[in-house]
């Protein structure tokens, strides 16, 4: 008896196809098709033949599951109409924030131990994660429907969701004529003492960030001048205290939270002063997905019109191309999480902002 190899299959199949004539070499062809269908999770991560999407569904179907590690519970109606287009896929989540998520998976690998599948995550918690090789870059075809500076530049993750850190001021004390619009407007004396930010490590350092990249540390030392108030809370609260009166102005608002307070009667407004820092939301595949097919019709739908406007719904805007806001048309926007040398420059930021605004905080 022979020993079977995959030179010795070659020969056979090749064998057969002469001896059956055209039968034969219709086999053949469906030994090279099988053959060349992507297996590995690289393989089907990058796959880009006009039958993708078939093989996609094909492959979801046999995996029957799907886990994501994400935040907050914004997806969960994604989620639902993911598992409405897809039925046969049984979806897993485990949500907690970024930075645990980012702690938990890269943990697990280190052990040998693979179970999720996909990310929808902020991008500050996927910078660990890909460092340590959890990742796997990915193609989608929906990636041409996104801005570029949208895209992790190896291709590790795209942002799904986005929010941006501008001026928020309350609007029955300040009229919108009169609010400031710019970084530089921040350092007309009128607005000395009647300043509030949040001092939360990621809003805080990426509001300095953004300050620094488009104005100098020596601006940021300026504005420090201004005594500004420092509270210990996220933005969504600030945003809160603003409503009740407390707080009059801040440069750290994101948009959403002043678009859906807004939209239920609130006093708010909201200036981009320029370049502003985004904080988003990315989606992402494991490289050691057990069920990569499943991953990837997620993170092609999470990217789709159709579910960008989900999130549109939900207060978020998006970098697809097709999907300007119609309130910010020419927003100018920083990913600074998916700056080459983001960690250390973040830590830089942080170090600026304790010397230059909190050591000359209004008590």
């Amino acid at each position: 008896m022979g020993v079977w190899s995959p030179g010795g299959a070659s020969r056979w199949a090749m064998a057969g196809a002469l001896a059956c004539g055209i039968t034969g070499l219709v086999v053949q062809g469906l030994v090279v098709q099988a053959l060349a269908a992507p297996a590995t999770v690289a393989e089907i991560a990058n796959y880009a033949g006009n039958d993708r999407q078939r093989i996609l569904e094909d492959g979801a179907k046999q995996e029957g599951t799907l886990t994501i590690y994400t935040t907050g519970t914004q997806i969960a109606p994604l989620v639902d109409r993911f598992k409405q287009k897809y039925p046969f896929v049984r979806v897993q989540m485990l949500r907690a924030s970024s930075v645990e998520v980012a702690t938990k998976v890269t943990q697990e690998y280190a052990a040998g131990v693979f179970l999720v599948d996909a990310f929808e995550l902020n991008s500050d918690g996927l910078i660990l994660p890909r460092d340590q090789g959890v990742l796997q870059p990915f193609a989608s075809p929906e990636a041409a429907n996104f801005e570029a500076n949208a895209i992790e530049a190896g291709r590790h993750w795209i942002s799904a969701r986005e929010s941006y850190t501008g001026i928020g001021y309350n609007t029955a004390k300040i009229p919108a004529a009169q609010a400031p619009k710019t970084y530089q407007d921040l350092l007309d004396p009128r607005w000395k003492g009647k300043m509030a930010i949040s001092a939360t490590t990621g809003t805080a350092g990426n509001w300095v960030g953004a300050m620094v990249v488009t104005h100098g540390a020596e601006f940021v030392r300026a504005l420090g001048k201004q005594d500004i108030r420092v509270y210990p809370v996220a933005g969504r609260a600030l945003a809160n205290l603003m409503i009740s009166n407390e707080v009059t102005l801040s440069p750290t608002i994101y948009q959403s939270h002043v678009a859906a307070s807004k939209a239920l009667g609130a006093p708010l407004g909201w200036n981009a002063p320029g370049p502003v820092p985004v904080t988003d939301t990315a989606v992402a595949l494991a490289a050691k997905a057990l069920h990569p097919h499943a991953a990837m019709l997620l993170i092609d739908f999470l990217l789709s019109r159709e579910a960008q406007l989900i999130y549109r719904d939900l207060g978020y805007l998006t970098s697809r191309k097709d999907m300007k806001s119609d309130e910010y048309p020419d927003l100018q926007k920083l990913f600074l999480m998916n700056r080459p040398h983001y960690v250390e420059e973040f830590e830089g930021w942080m170090r600026l902002f304790q010397e230059a605004i909190v050591k000359f905080a209004r008590r």
